[in-house]
Parts: C-alpha cells; sequence; structure tokens
C-alpha cells in the first residue's frame, strides 16, 4: 500500500530539488563560460562579447593546443604519473590496511602502529626536509619524485582497513579451515568483497595525482618535463608565453593567451570526467563503508 504524504512533505520536496538544481547550474556556469571563451575568437572575447555562449566560432585554441610538442608532452607525463601512482598507492594502501584492520589480540602493538600512522595526519616532515630527502635519494628530476614521497596516504589506510574490519570474521575463519592463509583469504576474498572502497580510493588517488602542481615545480627543474598541471601554472604566471609561439597570423588573429587558457583547461579536465562515470557506482558505498565502524 503506498504511503501518502503530506502536503508539507511534497512542499518541502519540491523546494530541496530546487535549491539542489540552482546550486547545480551555479557550479555548471563557470565551466560553460570556458567553454564558450576557449570556442570564441581573441576579439570577441577581448571585448566582452562571450559569455555563454562561443562568439567568433573557432577551434583554433584546441588546434594549437593539442598540436603543442610541449602540451602533448606534458600531458603524457600526467598520464603516466596518473598510473604508475594509482598502481603504487593502492598497493601500498592495501597492504598497510590489512594488518592494522586485525584485533590488538591477534597483532600486538597493533594500536602503537595505528597512532603512529595517524600523526602523520596532523604533523608532517615540512616542506624543507621533505626536498631534502628527495635529494639525497636522487629522485630529483625523475617521475618517481612526483610519486614516493607521498606513496602513503593515511586517510585512504583508514578508509580502507575500516572495511576490512567490518568484513564478516566467518569468511576468514573458513578460509583458513580450507587451508588457506593471511595472504589468500586477503588476495582472493578481502580485496575482491572491497572493491567499492578500492575503487572510491582509487579516484581519490586519480584525482591527486592528475591535479597536483606543487611538487613538479619544486621536485623538476627542467620545463620539459613538467607534468601537465604545472605546465598549465607556469603558463599562467607567464602571460603571453604560449601567444609568442604562434607563427600563422590567421591563427594568430583567432587566438589569444585567454582562449588557449581555457582550451587547455577543458582538455585537461577531459580524463578526470571520462573516468568519474565508471566509478561513480562505487563512490557512495565505498565512503559509507568504510567510514563506519562497528
Amino acid at each position: 500500500m503506498p504511503i501518502k504524504r503530506s502536503a508539507g512533505k511534497v512542499t518541502f520536496d519540491y523546494l530541496n530539488m530546487t535549491i539542489l538544481l540552482a546550486v547545480s547550474l551555479l557550479c555548471l556556469f563557470p565551466y560553460i563560460h570556458i567553454l564558450a571563451v576557449s570556442l570564441s575568437s581573441s576579439a570577441a572575447v577581448a571585448e566582452g562579447k562571450v559569455s555563454f555562449w562561443p562568439a567568433d566560432f573557432t577551434i583554433n585554441s584546441y588546434s594549437f593546443v593539442v598540436s603543442g610538442s610541449q602540451f602533448m608532452k606534458a600531458f603524457g607525463i600526467s598520464v603516466q604519473r596518473v598510473l604508475l601512482g594509482v598502481v603504487i598507492y593502492m598497493a601500498v594502501t592495501a597492504f598497510t590496511a590489512y594488518p592494522l584492520s586485525k584485533e590488538d589480540r591477534r597483532f600486538r602493538s597493533r594500536t602503537v602502529y595505528v597512532w603512529f600512522f595517524v600523526v602523520t595526519m596532523f604533523v608532517s616532515g615540512g616542506l624543507i626536509p621533505t626536498f631534502l630527502v628527495v635529494r639525497s635519494t636522487g629522485l630529483i628530476n625523475s617521475m618517481w619524485a612526483l610519486i614516493l614521497p607521498g606513496a602513503v596516504q593515511i586517510f585512504n589506510i583508514v578508509i580502507l582497513l575500516n572495511f576490512f574490519r567490518n568484513l564478516p570474521k566467518e569468511l576468514e575463519e573458513c578460509a583458513f579451515l580450507d587451508g588457506g592463509g593471511h595472504l589468500t583469504y586477503f588476495l582472493r576474498i578481502a580485496l575482491p568483497l572491497s572493491v567499492p572502497s578500492l575503487m572510491t580510493l582509487t579516484l581519490f588517488t586519480i584525482v591527486y595525482h592528475w591535479n597536483a602542481w606543487f611538487d613538479g615545480l619544486i621536485y623538476i627543474n627542467r620545463p620539459d618535463h613538467y607534468p601537465l598541471q604545472t605546465y598549465i601554472q607556469m603558463n599562467v604566471i607567464e602571460p603571453g608565453r604560449r601567444v609568442r609561439d604562434i607563427t600563422d597570423l590567421d591563427v594568430l588573429k583567432t587566438v589569444s593567451q585567454s582562449t588557449l587558457r581555457a582550451a587547455e583547461v577543458l582538455v585537461t579536465s577531459i580524463p578526470v570526467l571520462l573516468a568519474y562515470p565508471f566509478i561513480q557506482k562505487y563512490f557512495i558505498a565505498g565512503i559509507t563503508l568504510g567510514s563506519v565502524k562497528e
């Protein structure tokens, strides 16, 4: 039998949906404006004719961005960083979270190890000591300087260890009775059941590596080895840098620093936008299941 809702409840639901829709549109408007700027001519942008619809439509900005060897090289470096970073970060997270999820009677001094990790969430070594460690280990100007210093993500470990703790203890007992050990249970039972949390943390890791720019600025001394976000950041703080590379007069008439910057921002956001729909269905389940401890 369907439940009859009161007029006040119906009114509240519609009001709530209206507010959420308005907030969503407010978040979407800046993205639409950047898209319109990237598809407009430099003259139209300079005259302030562009709002949410392109003026003097042109794709020259995208053509110049994609054809730029330095941009594509930085794009490739970021893709490589994301792929290596996801594999290493998730492996470290999973292999660290599993033993920390065990009870104190099964893992002595577990609490000490947990606090050892948790304290680093609030007190870090600092930028200069971290840089000195990276330099002394010979990682400067290498891909590993962008990946290894932050490989142990404590927040992700806490989320995953709570998920492991919520798994039924009977599954582990059955695995041990069948002759399996911790590694068998971890690889064949715990990890497959942890797919929602793993996919959620994978999304966090992808966004972290794709958007990071500061570590590339301090650990990479050669501009041709910059990741994509560091490359874009250098273009932002040095206006006109990309425009000086344009030699075709016809392109120069329709392309400016503003349109190039907008096109770069749009192209940069595409990989994350493509990855999110495949992980979205795991997102809410992964966060809620891994954040509540019985």
